[in-house]
């Protein structure tokens, strides 16, 4: 084993035996957080038996914020889903940021009580998510003190939610979230995000991605209360938010501003827990092209994630969860630098005539498994058949290509994170008309999803 790489230049076998090791530990990593996912579940299964009527969901406020910048397209399909969601108090806030498209019209032609519109204008809109929520967040607080219909909850008791435009929210998320947040402690709760336009190669590949992220790495962090937030489908206590704001609302100027949000919380003392027995659906992007986009700019997030390391050492877990949470944000650089061995590999194999000829077969499995065990676990997880497995020994491949885009959006990243680049365009949405079993939707572009009328809510436009 210890001659694997003899004979290459003393830099590439420490590049080498670098990467390996972070590969084991990956693997490592993987399978630890896979008996904690199975921990997890069990024990969120023997909450429910011992309590099936659970907390009760009316005892609390749901304020669902969102966010819309030129949402023609997926506005009216989701505000017509969420307001089946099964929740006793709710208040739909959306925040129309700017928009120059029939964004603001149709939610004018949306007729129920619930619905309010937080109007944002130049030179105030369009300055990035983190700030078209930190004014609905202050909208919110602000209500909470002026309404009398509203005074009556405290911020203990009301729970923020993120969709996004494009967002299906599982009617039942209230009452499973209800359950999480009866605990006092947890300040956030994350639901299973799945993309419902998975009829192609590369929808399908996001959804894995996904799922697989909630099945697996979410879900076994929740057993140290140390699963993220990941944007849309995110559920935050009020009290929690208001814990980490530091003057202009607790989301910060961030291009992962969900991420930086849920460390954040997790570090100031709040548990953040994934509820894998609801969803959120979401739209992929069948264009390579956009995607790309689409994972550069959360790349270049990971990298402004790097800054809270520091806040590491104040975390109230586990030693082995700090582990995690430390690798966790160390990800994007261990990744860079797999994909740069990567690299490395090809050259001397095609310009040096080094093969790919392991000394002993022991060898080529031991990498075969660090290579595709991962892979193969959480695609066999998401499938939940006895023939699961089998079929991910033959989707790992095609899934693994696809991962593959992970190592050049990483590196320019890293490129524009140095050199201080940060513009970017919206991705478009497709048009809506199908739902997450590929049938015939209700919201297409110019539908209101709901009942027309003059009544468009509340409507808040901010100085």
């Amino acid at each position: 084993m210890l001659d694997i790489f003899e004979g290459l230049p003393i830099w590439v076998q420490v590049l080498f035996w670098a990467v390996l090791a972070i590969t084991v530990s990956s693997l490592v990593s993987v399978v630890s957080l896979l008996v904690l996912a199975s921990r997890f579940r069990n024990r969120v299964r023997g909450d429910v038996r011992r309590d099936p009527g659970g907390a009760v969901e009316q005892n609390f406020l749901w304020v669902f914020l969102v966010p819309a910048l030129n949402e023609e397209v997926t506005i009216a399909d989701s505000v017509a889903r969420l307001r089946q969601v099964a929740a006793t108090h709710a208040m739909f806030l959306v925040i129309d940021d700017g928009s120059e498209d029939r964004t603001g019209e149709i939610l004018a032609g949306i007729d129920d009580p619930r619905l309010n519109v937080l109007t944002r204008t130049a030179p105030h809109a369009r300055e990035g998510k983190a700030a078209a929520l930190n004014a609905a967040y202050a909208h919110v607080r602000s209500a909470l003190r002026e309404d009398p219909a509203l005074a009556k909850w405290d911020e203990d008791h009301v729970i923020v939610v993120v969709v996004d435009a494009d967002g299906r929210l599982d009617p039942e998320a209230p009452r499973s979230a209800a359950r999480h947040f009866h605990d006092g402690g947890i300040g956030g709760v994350q639901s299973l995000v799945r993309i419902y336009n998975r009829r192609g190669w590369l929808t399908w590949a996001q959804d894995v991605e996904f799922s697989s992220f909630g099945l697996v790495f979410q879900a076994g962090r929740a057993w140290w209360g140390t699963a993220n937030m990941g944007g849309n489908g995110q559920f935050n206590r009020l009290s929690a938010l208001a814990s980490i704001d530091a003057g202009p609302g607790p989301w910060r100027d961030r291009l992962t501003e969900d991420q930086d949000l849920g460390v954040r919380l997790i570090q100031a003392g709040w548990a953040g827990v994934q509820d894998n027995s609801v969803a959120i659906d979401q739209q992929g992007l069948n264009s390579l092209r956009r995607l790309y986009r689409q994972r550069v700019r959360w790349a270049q997030g990971s990298w402004q994630a790097l800054g809270l390391l520091r806040g590491t050492p104040r975390l109230r877990v586990p030693f082995l969860a700090r582990v995690d949470s430390v690798y966790y944000l160390l990800t994007p650089a261990l990744q860079l630098l797999t994909g740069f061995a990567l690299v490395v590999s090809v050259v001397f194999a095609f310009l040096s005539g080094v093969p790919y000829r392991p000394s002993h077969w022991w060898i080529l499995i031991f990498f075969m498994t660090l290579s595709f065990g991962p892979g193969v676990a959480t695609l066999a997880l998401r499938g939940g058949r006895w023939y699961s497995p089998f079929v991910a020994l033959v989707l790992v491949i095609p899934y693994t290509a696809y991962s593959w885009i992970v190592f050049p959006v990483l590196a320019v990243g890293l490129f524009r994170q140095l050199s201080g680049r940060r513009s970017w365009a919206k991705t478009a949405r497709e048009t809506q008309g199908m739902d997450a079993s590929g049938s015939a939707g209700t919201g297409t572009v110019g539908d209101t999803g709901g009942d027309r009328g003059t009544h468009r809510g509340r409507e808040v436009t901010p100085p």
